[in-house]
């Protein structure tokens, strides 16, 4: 394989690794403040919730009418940034394997 296209590569690597870490702290931040904001207002809810809509909606949004929109908010970004994470992990992966077999 040319040396060139395994520099591209690599540089894809990388890129998209420093693209995963910059996400991760963005998102991170955005998630932690509104997460302060849910702690401060004594807002209390399991993981089960984040990941299905009926039970929040069912169990959650009545308790907190109020902080509806921060706990939207807050599943949303969570959710995203696990998509994102996702994403850029399987790009790393298969970037990273076609490293290892054309070198």
């Amino acid at each position: 394989m040319d040396n060139a296209l395994v520099g591209l590569l690599l540089f894809i690597v990388l890129g998209a690794f420093a693209a995963m870490v910059f996400l991760n702290v963005y998102f991170r931040v955005k998630v932690f403040k509104s997460y302060k904001t849910l702690v401060q207002n004594r807002v209390e809810f399991s993981a089960r919730h984040l990941f299905n809509r009926e039970k929040m909606e069912e169990e959650i949004m009545p308790r907190y009418p109020q902080m509806r929109q921060e706990i939207e908010t807050f599943v949303r970004h969570l959710r995203y940034s696990i998509r994102m994470a996702t994403v850029l992990i399987a790009l790393i992966t298969l970037f990273g394997a076609i490293l290892m077999y054309f070198r």
